[in-house]
């Protein structure tokens, strides 16, 4: 049989920073599916370079499980690896070294080796496999797979995302969106500071605008005590702007982002910006009409997944972790678990692995939470053939 570990070691081997195709993962998923006779089928991105997919284990009936987890990965660039990131590295330490070890093929190496005893177990209720691309930028991947879960197969009744929570179930996570605000101005002789509007001026003025937010937030008791870091928070994480020093700037963008909590809302906490921009704007614009401030989203906003309507799907978790007192908590990252709860399945977010190796260099999944997952698998068998 072939053991999480094996196919941990061939996942990794594939280099699926979102940036590329993730095509040569999805060939090898597909064709390791069907040497146990479990058909996949591939859903595209719009120019066919990268696929999402999506396979049923089990009989075409209502109440399945879905195991959703995204196949790319972030860059390894610039980032001081002690071994190759694309090589799963066993250190003698207890930790399986390389890139998406944590993050998260780990959970789809646990669930694709169960899939020969899933086989053999005559299941009742199905387990549906979904792996999605560009989780990493954005959660793109996962609506049109969503949208064909919902369309072609019945109704499932829960989903587990496994991001590396350390196997313990969590209930809620923030929404994101990312956001470009772009500032014209008017050029002139810095020392002529009347004839011109600064760019980049006007653009620290917005900044300064949106750490505010925060605080107006923290002030109304707008919070969520389930999260480490309580309220919707708001980030600026690129800026540029400007020609020389000597030159009031024309342009400057900064690129930025709001986490927002469920019960907030992204459009809510955006209109606390985008009224002031709009006052800034026509101000600035009596004494020079050019100015504007203009913002955009860079990608859809990724739902919150709210803690709702999933009492079955947590105990169904704390039975497959044979703890019935585990505790549930929340994140501050994003996942699709909120994309499938807004389709109307009941979600919780559990796997392998700790977030705090994510994303990092020598990024690592201990041994201990690999086998943790496997054993999780093996039950969820067990209960869908019961």
């Amino acid at each position: 049989m072939t053991t999480s570990r094996d196919l941990l070691a061939n996942l990794v081997g594939f280099d699926t920073v979102s940036r590329h195709s993730n095509l040569a993962l999805i060939d090898f998923v597909e064709h390791y599916l069907a040497s146990h006779r479990v058909p996949a089928q591939r859903i595209t991105n719009a120019d066919g370079s990268k696929a999402n997919l999506l396979a049923r284990v089990g009989p075409a009936v209502e109440g399945g499980v879905v195991l959703s987890g995204h196949t790319d990965v972030v860059p390894v660039d610039g980032q001081p690896w002690r071994s190759d990131p694309f090589t799963l590295t066993d250190r003698q330490d207890g930790r399986l070294y390389g890139r998406g070890s944590c993050d998260m093929k780990g959970f789809l190496a646990c669930a694709l080796a169960r899939v020969p005893e899933w086989q053999a177990l005559d299941l009742k209720r199905p387990i549906y496999l979904a792996f999605s691309y560009d989780e990493e930028i954005g959660c793109l991947g996962a609506p049109a797979m969503i949208e064909r879960l919902m369309a072609d197969e019945p109704l499932p009744g829960a989903v587990i995302i496994g991001e590396p929570t350390s196997m313990q179930p969590v209930v809620a996570q923030k929404g994101i969106t990312t956001m470009r605000t772009t500032v014209t101005g008017r050029e002139s002789h810095s020392s002529q500071i009347n004839q011109g509007v600064s760019a980049i001026h006007v653009a620290a003025k917005l900044v300064t605008r949106i750490e505010a937010i925060m605080q107006e937030l923290v002030d109304e008791g707008a919070l969520e005590k389930v999260f480490n870091v309580q309220h919707s928070s708001l980030h600026v994480g690129l800026i540029e702007g400007g020609t020389a020093i000597n030159i009031m700037a024309r342009h400057c963008q900064f690129d930025w982002e709001i986490r927002h909590l469920p019960s907030d809302g992204f459009e809510a906490v955006f209109a606390r910006f985008d009224r002031y921009a709009r006052a800034l704007e026509a101000e600035l614009q009596q004494r020079v009409p050019d100015v504007r401030i203009v913002t955009e989203q860079l990608v859809d906003t990724v739902p919150a997944l709210a803690d709702r309507d999933n009492a079955p799907t947590i105990e169904l978790c704390r039975e497959l972790l044979d703890d019935p007192n585990v505790d549930t908590g929340g994140v501050a990252y994003a996942t699709e678990g909120g994309q499938f709860q807004r389709a109307g399945l009941p979600t919780i977010v559990c796997g392998p692995g700790s977030i705090e190796q994510a994303h990092q260099p020598d990024e690592y999944i201990d041994i201990s939470q690999l086998e943790a997952g496997d054993r999780f698998m093996q039950r969820l068998g067990k209960r869908m053939a019961r």
